[in-house]
């Protein structure tokens, strides 16, 4: 794997997510009935759950398929995009300013 710098990571940033986050919107427009961010809330808190719950599963020995996870992990990622953009947030500038405030250890 490659290291990346924190400002190459605030480079990648800025140049795909605006645009991911975008298609995003005009894709939930175009083929969902509109729903407030509450509701994305809501649906974002109970995709995580199912997420951690595999994790649970597999810490406990359980089998989970990758397959399995990653799917639970693309919903995480799509209910953070539909609230992010029911709510109006900017994601590029939200990540990329919460970056600059993380401290930066190993």
């Amino acid at each position: 794997m490659t290291s990346v710098s924190g400002q190459q990571l605030v480079d990648r940033i800025q140049d795909g997510l605006g645009d991911i986050q975008k298609a995003f919107d005009v894709y939930q427009q175009e083929f969902f009935i509109a729903r407030p961010p509450e509701f994305f809330a809501l649906e974002l808190c109970g995709e995580a759950g199912e997420l951690a719950n595999l994790e649970k599963k597999r810490w406990r020995g359980q089998s989970i398929s990758d397959e399995a996870t990653a799917d639970e992990a693309a919903d995480v990622l799509i209910s953070l995009m539909n609230f992010a953009n029911a709510r109006g947030i900017d994601l590029t500038s939200a990540v990329v300013s919460k970056l600059s405030r993380i401290p930066h250890s190993k």
